[in-house]
């Protein structure tokens, strides 16, 4: 009988530990932040955490980064602790220049950040229309990184309101888009498999060459 007793009472020392261990503090500061040039927004490809950034803390033993995932827009948000931190975009990951600078950011509570990158090339003058069932686009492509070569440009959509060169119903691709030039392309949403009266998302983008990623425009409801 003592023998069970003490077991019982091993058993209950055993789960008042465990649940001891359950009780670290979560983080509850967040940091919200997006990617710019030249303080405009910059869109990205937002699913299958395709894009992001990277966090360092110093003073800590393991230097692995904290991950932070970018949205389709160029926003990113993530739960801190407070402290100061070391913001850098991904090795290689990107429709910008790979030059990794780091962004110091003071995290307490509520704390906003804009991260500034070069990419190869922008987007404006964007227009995308829908006509009978026809999505029509017309955009420039603007030089920023003098050598930088166009892959391709491309015209999406979709049935929701994520739109990507992985995530779309219908696409289009443009082999011989110029920079500096108004590029213009259309996609029949039949051939999309969307049909009449259902809902329509659509965004350009360009593919420099020798990038892991595209630069895009923000997503647009046309229906």
């Amino acid at each position: 009988m003592k023998r069970f007793i003490l077991a019982i009472l091993g058993l209950g020392l055993l789960g008042a530990g465990g649940c001891g261990l359950d009780n670290y503090a979560e983080p509850e500061s967040k940091l919200t932040g997006q990617i710019t040039y030249n303080g405009d927004p910059l869109g990205v490809r937002g699913t299958g955490e395709a894009v992001q950034l990277q966090l360092y803390q110093d003073g800590y033993e393991l230097r692995a980064p904290i991950p932070v995932y970018v949205k389709q827009d160029g926003s990113f948000e993530a739960l801190l602790f407070d402290g100061e931190y070391k913001l850098v975009t991904r090795d290689n990951n990107g429709p910008w220049v790979n030059d990794r600078d780091t962004t110091l950011v003071t995290v307490k509570g509520r704390t906003e950040v804009t991260l500034e990158v070069t990419p190869y090339f922008t987007l404006s003058d964007v227009t995308l229309a829908l006509e009978g069932e026809t999505v029509d686009a017309s955009f420039a492509i603007n030089q920023i990184v003098e050598d930088a070569n166009i892959e391709y440009a491309m015209l999406l959509v979709n049935k929701t309101a994520f739109v990507d060169d992985i995530t779309y119903n219908g696409r289009v691709d443009l082999g011989e888009a110029t920079a500096g030039t108004v590029t213009e392309m259309s996609l029949d949403l039949a051939a999309a498999n969307i049909q009449p009266g259902q809902p329509v998302f659509a965004r350009v983008g360009v593919r420099p060459v020798g990038a892991d990623q595209a630069i895009y425009s923000q997503v647009v409801r046309l229906r």
